[in-house]
């Protein structure tokens, strides 16, 4: 079941996988992922393996993985609980760090189990990482025990430091009882956990951290020789007189008041005159001007008396200790040959503001006194606690300021000689402002003559500028008058355009040519109902102003839209260019729209919309110009519908109009596209029959023609009978123009209707023959209703 279930996993993480850039098989197994280079495992290879968990610490998105001896760290997200020794499926990716990781999408538990077996281990093999990633048991002297918190904030653990012969390290364990992990202060342990390295911003080693799961997992070896808080409390000058015992460090005990804490850094215990400075890991609160007792281990840094790994009890009773008052060259002279030295003492001493700034982890005063430049510095709370807003102090006031008087470098000086030292504020309250700046100072009279010279030169460049600013006025008036000036010759222009009916669109293009200039070249387009398009519309507008325009007709309803394209800046000349180039293009369109109609009523029938007496004359013109080039013929025929009038005074008006829209169909269904139909008024037709062959062929599309008019007509209450006669003149027969033209086939029309009507004639001239074809036989018509 154990292998289905693998393989089951694996299948499902293949299936999850991205298909672009990932390999087929993920690796499986922990070996595979081990012993990968950071390169590649920067490729973020896909992984699908069983590995049983050494430690897990949830709150921080991580546990460590082992397998066969082989151990790594797992990246979740989201976070999920494990406990050491259950068994997961883990699937992700890998990724390069000290050694390479897997940052897991999905972490699946499959039983729970024993933690893996810890291996014994040295200082030495842990500082190589020999053992990294995995758990581990070694021996080590519990030096001190803080109480730490997650990057979240949310859970709360112990830190110990542990020694050994061959070096210093630190464990992290899952447990918040403070009292509980200082029992454990000067005993020899056996801690069991998970090894891991402590690095810099560069995946340097700086160092090892075991992490343990529970206090369970250290087991004292030697119990301490006494209880820390039991040791005789050492005079301050004497700590480093305690024997040293196979090379370690004893622990000592101080006694003194609380001068100053910087949680996590720094405490400086003082007793009269004496002080020493501790190291610590401790960022429970201590309240600054309490006794309190330390314990910590004896060290030496840069000539200065100092404890490390300090621990701390506050007794609560306030006892402060007065600040020395002192003056900066007292301070700044240093021999360790005079017992009056104030080397992280609590002092108080004055000074003037030079200048002041704020860093990102402290504020900074500097300040004079004696001819000399010291620093006093206030250390910001821990990350993720509030600042207080900077006490701004005036530059030159003098303020006496109250700290810890700290020697920069004692290794760069000599006894005898003058250094740089710096006060340490323990809080804004240290400052205290003893006088103003003066008024009658250097410094003010330079600002004094600064501000003077500023004046004159204010003076003078206003002046300058009122003087560049009429100059720019009157330019701008300038061009605005002769843009005014363009804008109407350019609007005569268009009208003059619109009156001598030019195009609409050669129009609307001038009115958008005139915009354009008007705004310096900006793209102007117009877009009309009428599907009219003109000028010039950008294909890229993100990021530019359109201001649009809608073109109204006389009527209210909206003709057309013009845009423009500007600078990001309103103008005054926007609105009124806009509404002008409207009001033209308003005028071109409905102008436009009457001259069209006009022209069409002065060409096409109102009924039929067929082509009028006026219109054929110019096609007429235009082919009898045309046919001796061509060689083609065409022919003209007269249609006449017969009695007509009978149809109007039986049925009415609106009977003969269908009838009529009938017959106009029935003709063009008949007709080639090349051929033309005109109704010349009344019951009149006349057909132009473009590129005609012989008068058989025209005769067999007339009786075509007579065959669509003659089948009956619904007007609606009654079905109408009608038929035409039709008089057919052709071009080549030595006609001598139009008019000849039209008479020879309105004299065939009409021997059509006297020979029967119903029918068809050809114009023969005179003294020719009629052929067969040229006639038609003549059929009974009757009107009848239906």
């Amino acid at each position: 079941m154990r292998r289905a279930f693998v393989v089951v996993m694996v299948v499902l993480s293949l299936a999850s996988l991205p298909a672009a850039g990932m390999p087929a098989t993920p690796l499986a197994t922990l070996h595979a992922v081990h012993v990968l280079t950071n390169t590649e495992a920067d490729k973020g290879l896909p992984v699908a393996f069983e590995a049983t968990v050494g430690y897990s610490r949830w709150y921080d998105n991580g546990f460590f993985a082992n397998d066969a001896g082989e151990g790594l760290y797992v990246l979740m997200s989201p976070a999920a609980s494990f406990t050491p020794g259950d068994h997961v499926f883990i699937r992700g990716t890998t990724h390069g760090s000290f050694r390479p990781l897997v940052n897991a999408s999905s972490v699946t538990l499959l039983r729970h189990g024993s933690p893996p077996v810890p291996v014994d281990a040295t200082y030495d093999e842990l500082i190589r990482a020999q053992y990294d990633a995995l758990r581990v048991k070694m021996t080590a002297t519990v030096r001190a025990a803080d109480t730490v918190v997650s990057r979240s904030g949310s859970v709360r653990s112990t830190r110990l430091q542990l020694v050994t012969p061959e070096g210093h390290l630190e464990a992290d364990v899952d447990v918040d009882n403070p009292n509980l992990m200082k029992t454990l202060l000067d005993a020899r342990v056996e801690i069991t956990g998970v090894s891991a390295g402590k690095f810099d911003d560069k995946m340097e080693q700086t160092g090892i951290v075991l992490y343990v799961a529970q206090f369970q997992d250290i087991k004292i070896v030697e119990e301490a020789p006494l209880d820390v808080w039991s040791y005789p409390v050492t005079p301050m000058d004497q700590v480093l007189y305690v024997p040293h015992i196979s090379g370690l460090t004893p622990r000592v005990r101080i006694h003194g008041t609380i001068t100053y804490y910087q949680p996590g850094s720094t405490v400086v215990l003082q007793d009269g005159v004496r002080s020493v400075r501790v190291s610590t890991h401790d960022r429970e609160p201590l309240r600054i001007g309490d006794l309190a007792d330390a314990t910590g281990f004896p060290d030496v840094h840069d000539r200065e008396l100092t404890l490390s790994d300090g621990e701390f009890r506050d007794s609560l009773i306030s006892k402060p200790v007065p600040p020395h008052v002192t003056t900066a060259k007292e301070l700044a002279f240093w021999s360790p040959n005079q017992p009056g030295g104030q080397e992280d003492n609590l002092v108080s001493v004055e000074g003037q503001v030079v200048t002041e700034s704020r860093a990102a982890t402290q504020d900074e005063y500097v300040l004079k006194s004696d001819g000399r430049l010291f620093t006093a510095i206030y250390h910001h709370p821990l990350a993720g606690e509030d600042v207080p807003g900077m006490l701004n102090v005036p530059t030159g006031a003098t303020i006496r300021v109250t700290g810890i008087s700290t020697i920069l470098d004692t290794n760069a000086v000599e006894p005898g000689q003058e250094t740089s030292f710096n006060i340490l504020l323990r809080s804004f309250d240290d400052i205290t402002v003893v006088a103003a700046p003066s008024l009658l100072s250097v410094r003010n009279l330079i600002l004094l003559i600064a501000l003077l010279m500023v004046s004159v030169l204010v003076i003078v460049t206003r002046s300058w500028l009122m003087e560049q600013n009429l100059r720019k006025q009157a330019a701008v008036l300038t061009a605005q008058i002769e843009a005014e000036s363009i804008f109407e010759r350019n609007r005569s222009t268009i009208l003059e355009g619109i009156n001598s009916c030019q195009p609409l669109a050669n129009v609307l293009q001038q009115i958008t040519e005139m915009v354009s200039l008007r705004f310096q070249g900006a793209p102007c387009w117009c877009k009309t109902i009428d599907r009219i398009e003109a000028g010039t519309e950008p294909l890229n507008k993100e990021g530019a102003r359109i201001v649009r325009q809608t073109i109204p007709s006389h009527s209210g309803s909206m003709l057309g839209e013009l845009s423009v394209r500007i600078g990001p800046d309103p103008s005054w000349i926007e609105s009124e260019t806009l509404a002008k180039a409207a009001e033209l293009a308003t005028l071109a369109i409905e102008t436009n729209r009457i001259y069209s109609d006009l022209t069409y009523r002065s060409d096409y029938d109102q009924l039929t919309g067929l082509q009028n007496r006026a219109s054929v004359d110019r096609v007429l013109d235009s082919m009898v110009e045309a046919a001796p080039k061509s060689g083609k013929r065409f022919g003209l025929v007269y249609t006449d519908l017969n009695d007509f009038k009978q149809v109007n005074d039986t049925y009415g008006h609106a009977a003969g109009d269908v009838l009529l829209l009938t017959v106009t169909e029935r003709l063009r269904a008949c007709l080639r596209p090349q051929d033309t139909i005109a109704r010349f008024g009344g019951d009149e037709f006349a057909l132009l029959l473009d590129d005609v062959g012989s008068p058989g062929d025209i005769a067999g599309v007339l009786g075509r023609i007579q065959d669509a008019i003659q089948r009956p007509v619904d007007a609606g209450e009654a079905e109408i009978l009608v038929s035409a006669s039709m008089g057919i003149a052709l071009s080549g027969d030595g006609f001598s123009g139009v008019d000849e033209l039209m008479q020879r086939a309105d004299q065939a029309m009409y021997a059509a209707k006297a020979n029967g009507k119903a029918r068809h004639e050809f114009f023969v001239a005179p003294g020719l023959a009629a052929s067969p074809a040229e006639s038609s036989p003549s059929k009974p018509v009757a009107l009848a209703v239906a």
